[in-house]
């Protein structure tokens, strides 16, 4: 549950609360009782399972729980590594170092850990020789695998309208 959502001293709607103490000790008083303790101890009276019967309160410093919480999600955000999706576009008429310049990219799209999708882009009657497309998306393929890269066809060549693509993705 999020920080936001959590209701606070009187803001809480309950008669009566279940009240968790600092060691772990529960018992259900009025709110107005919790109120006043929570008032005694300088704290703050902190709904934390509103769906309960009665609701389940806790005494704590509401600031310090938010920061720590807050401190919380920052740490796992910096774990999480994001993968964007790259995409290479060409055509079924491509020279062959047009083709070899476009997959020293792919390589090191894959290499920075990014998902690489590999169009081609067909117009006119290039729409009546969809070969030659999946052709060149097989000598990427090609290409990649003699320098080595490391990487796993996650989608195969499929036509999409009047593109064809694949997409690869960084091995682990």
């Amino acid at each position: 549950m999020a920080a936001k959502e959590l209701r606070i001293n009187e803001a809480i709607r309950s008669k009566e609360v279940r009240l968790i103490g600092d060691g772990g000790e529960q018992k259900v008083v009025s709110l107005s009782e919790a109120l006043q303790l929570a008032s005694q101890e300088g704290v703050d009276l902190v709904e934390v399972a509103p769906q309960a019967n009665p609701p389940v309160c806790k005494l704590m410093d509401y600031g310090k729980f938010k920061f720590e919480q807050d401190k919380r999600l920052k740490e796992s955000k910096k774990k999480q590594k994001l993968i964007k999706l790259k995409e290479i576009r060409m055509q079924p008429k491509i020279e062959k170092h047009d083709l070899e310049f476009k997959t020293k990219h792919i390589t090191e799209f894959l290499q920075d850990g990014n998902k690489v999708k590999v169009t081609i882009r067909f117009r006119g009657r290039e729409l009546a020789h969809t070969e030659l497309g999946r052709d060149v998306l097989m000598k990427v393929i090609d290409l990649l695998t003699e320098k080595e890269v490391n990487f796993v066809l996650d989608k195969k060549p499929v036509m999409e309208g009047r593109f064809m693509s694949m997409i690869l993705n960084p091995k682990k």
